[in-house]
């Protein structure tokens, strides 16, 4: 994948990304089919889910970044399927710290997905948030119901299709091969575990760290 920048000259060249929901799930199934495209909303409930969480729950960090994240907020915080994506993200994230500066949890969730207040301004919100790497906006009146879902990438929010958490990963991930871009450098490993894991693009070709590698030779073991 090329660097962010090309996202501009996309969105320019094709506008209606902007305000056509659906066009990046529509996109990726012209490159990859809709066997690879339907993966993780397919599977993400009944395999990869309670499969994932069963080997994870096994580590000894894995209380410590619940806690950390407060995951365990049940009225404040995300639906489950958000809240282990955020701990997942944080797990996958451990390793990168070696290679960059160290970030808590909540860093490199907030790199991944950001919360905004039903009312409050996108614009102010996105211009603030000082980054051009695609994250997950979420707007509600309540974190754990969220109403709506926008890919934004190089400072413009890109409406997701999407109505559930599940759904809105899926097309986050997706826009990344969409707009040919990089994935953030402290959720290398987050995505490329969701890349080869889930939806087996590029296996053995893409540079999965050790992290990953083990974690997907012990759900290939489990029944």
């Amino acid at each position: 994948m090329v660097g962010e920048d090309t996202s501009s000259s996309v969105l320019d060249l094709f506008p209606r990304f902007l305000d056509v929901p659906g066009l990046i799930d529509q996109d990726l199934s012209m490159m990859f089919g809709d066997e690879v495209s339907q993966k993780f909303r397919k599977n993400w409930s009944t395999f990869f889910k309670p499969k994932i969480i069963a080997d994870c729950k096994t580590l000894r960090i894995w209380a410590s970044c619940c806690q950390e994240l407060n995951l365990n907020q049940r009225t404040t915080g995300w639906d489950s399927d958000m809240s282990f994506c955020c701990c997942i993200c944080s797990l996958q994230t451990q390793e990168a710290r070696k290679k960059t500066s160290k970030i808590s949890s909540p860093q490199a969730t907030s790199h991944l997905v950001r919360y905004l207040k039903e009312g409050a301004s996108v614009t102010t919100f996105i211009e603030s948030a000082d980054t051009r790497q695609p994250f997950l906006l979420c707007i509600s009146e309540r974190k754990k119901d969220i109403q709506k879902f926008s890919n934004t990438i190089d400072e413009k929010p890109i409406p997701c299709k999407a109505h559930t958490s599940v759904a809105a990963f899926d097309e986050l991930f997706k826009a990344h091969y969409i707009f040919s871009l990089s994935y953030d450098e402290a959720l290398c490993n987050f995505y490329t575990f969701i890349q080869t894991t889930i939806y087996n693009i590029d296996v053995g070709r893409a540079k999965e760290s050790p992290r990953v590698k083990e974690l997907l030779a012990r759900l290939l073991q489990r029944d």
